[in-house]
């Protein structure tokens, strides 16, 4: 990815200057990521990752990573139900930027330098509004807020504002990040570092991944209401007409929606949990893996390009989306829409 070499060499730099750091993650990708930047150089000598309690896919991933070995210097702790109180002055790693109380800590803990690492499309929505306006509010795309949490939001993006004015602030993504996007967030003075999570491909294969030619990763837009549950079912008993398919879930996905997936003749769903970064990693030349689109596509394709892999995204049908998927959203989602595929599959 383009600026990937630079970013890591000035990630290095501060890791020297740093000492540790504190990462608070509350979803795979996110703990997956806080590995990646300390690899990177970004967290310092010494980092601790905590995952968020009571979440069975945290827990899978925590320990399929310890499997692999951690990267030297990171501890991976236990799980806790409280998010960590970043001391005044260390380096504090997180994915939702978007959290009130992740906002609330920005203010009241004033980190000495913060990390922001992927956490899904909210990830180009914080860049989006990193850029504007001093005091345009942090908040969630589709939020309904009252005025204290936009008042939250709006001080929380002046703290990061002026993070990155100070140099305080680094954005590790792997994510596709606009030219013209890219160069305003640097321009605010934040430190925009891509990556290819260059640790995952350097671990050995621990299994094989599924047997199944056609690979489908779950989405959570239909339990968002983003898009027709009949049109997306419809689609993939079309896809198990046609073959054995291995089925992915996504860990938001409704646990009834999961049970009618497994119903459809040809599909078998596989348990969940960890990334499906670590977990289709070792697939071959001749499967393919179809997603609707998601951040995962784009570190699929890093990660199984150089093994002949074809990685496909679906071309949603707009008579998929419902009301409450916004223009806005579907061109966020646009991003990922490389390589389409039609839904015949």
């Amino acid at each position: 990815m383009n600026g990937s070499s630079p970013g890591v060499e000035d990630g290095r730099d501060h890791a020297r200057e740093q000492g540790s750091a504190v990462a608070w993650v509350e979803s795979p990708l996110q703990m997956l990521c806080a590995v990646e930047a300390h690899h990177a150089g970004l967290l310092g000598t010494h980092a601790r990752v905590i995952p968020r309690a009571g979440l069975r896919p945290l827990v899978v991933t925590r320990r399929e990573i310890t499997k692999l070995g951690p990267p030297a210097g990171l501890e991976l702790a236990e799980p806790s139900p409280e998010m960590p109180r970043p001391r005044r002055g260390t380096t504090w790693a997180v994915g939702d930027a978007f959290s009130g109380k992740v906002q609330a800590a920005w203010l009241t803990a004033l980190p000495g330098r913060i990390v922001i690492v992927d956490d899904g499309l909210a990830t180009i929505r914080l860049l989006e509004l990193l850029t504007g306006r001093f005091w345009t509010p942090l908040l969630r795309a589709r939020a309904t807020s009252g005025p204290l949490r936009k008042a939250l939001g709006s001080a929380a993006g002046m703290r990061l504002r002026a993070a990155a004015h100070a140099g305080g602030l680094s954005i590790f993504t792997a994510l596709p990040v606009p030219d013209d996007l890219a160069r305003a967030v640097r321009e605010r003075g934040a430190e925009l570092v891509t990556h290819d999570f260059a640790w995952l491909r350097s671990q050995p294969m621990r299994r094989p991944g599924p047997r199944e030619r056609t690979v489908v990763l779950g989405t959570s837009l239909v339990r968002n209401g983003l898009i027709h549950r009949d049109h997306y079912f419809g689609w993939l008993a079309g896809l198990g007409s046609t073959g054995p398919v291995a089925y992915f879930p996504h860990r938001r996905e409704d646990p009834g929606d999961l049970a009618r997936v497994g119903e459809q003749p040809g599909i078998t769903v596989y348990d969940g949990g960890a990334p499906a970064e670590m977990t289709l990693r070792g697939l071959g030349a001749e499967q393919r893996v179809l997603s609707l689109p998601s951040t995962a596509v784009t570190s699929l394709r890093v990660l199984l390009s150089a093994r002949g892999v074809v990685v496909e995204t679906v071309d949603v049908p707009d008579e998929w989306w419902t009301a409450q998927a916004a223009p806005s959203l579907r061109t966020h989602l646009s991003m990922f829409a490389h390589h389409d595929t039609g839904v015949t599959g």
